[in-house]
């Protein structure tokens, strides 16, 4: 059984899903095993090196590593400065998820599947069911804030958060959960796992 796990920046789903791997669920993080899918799959790394250059990949500078550093910085630059490249780039790493997560599901009886962009990336399609992480705008921002910027709320940084959340798209989760503090994480993890 897959069940999805999503929602928008500052809503508190990777701390529900970290509180759902500390009582020995597992959890599939998306965006940390995207990043080692894109180092260790040498299909994804050819197709991102045909699509951005070598300059997506650098060389360890352990002398007995083999594995190449992926060039965030460099990606970021190009994608984010061209829609179509982030596309491209979507397509190649998003389907190789896709398979690694069916991969994980054939291993295990339950797994949840934690991503921001369960939709976009077509990963609602493997999900028996899908929670949707909510919260005010307010708090998002706060706890974006303090996560991201080390609680310095300045004006500029702010309007990045805001661009943030505007950014994301709104998805259609079966199920809505409110995480605004007038429940506990634990609360909302008995929750969800009374559901299932």
């Amino acid at each position: 059984m897959i069940i999805g796990l999503t929602g928008g920046i500052g809503s508190g789903k990777t701390t529900i899903a970290r509180a759902l791997a500390a009582r020995g669920y597992d959890v599939y993080d998306c965006d940390r095993e995207a990043k080692r899918i894109i180092v260790e799959n040498e299909a994804v790394r050819k197709a991102i090196i045909n699509l951005l250059g070598e300059e997506a990949f650098l060389q360890s500078p352990v002398s007995n590593e083999q594995s190449p550093i992926y060039n965030t910085d460099y990606v970021a630059k190009r994608v984010f400065a061209e829609p179509a490249l982030l596309r491209a780039l979507n397509n190649i790493v998003h389907p190789a998820v896709k398979e690694d997560i069916r991969i994980q599901n054939s291993e295990f009886r339950l797994i949840f599947v934690e991503s921001a962009i369960l939709f976009e990336a077509g990963l609602d399609q493997l999900c028996d069911k899908i929670f949707c992480i909510d919260a005010p705008e307010q708090l998002r921002i706060e706890r974006t804030i303090q996560r991201d910027y080390n609680g310095d709320a300045s004006p500029e940084n702010i309007n990045k958060v805001r661009a943030r959340i505007r950014a994301q798209k709104t998805n259609t989760a079966q199920t809505i959960i409110l995480n605004d503090g007038s429940t506990t994480i634990e609360q909302i993890v008995n929750q969800i796992i009374q559901s299932i």
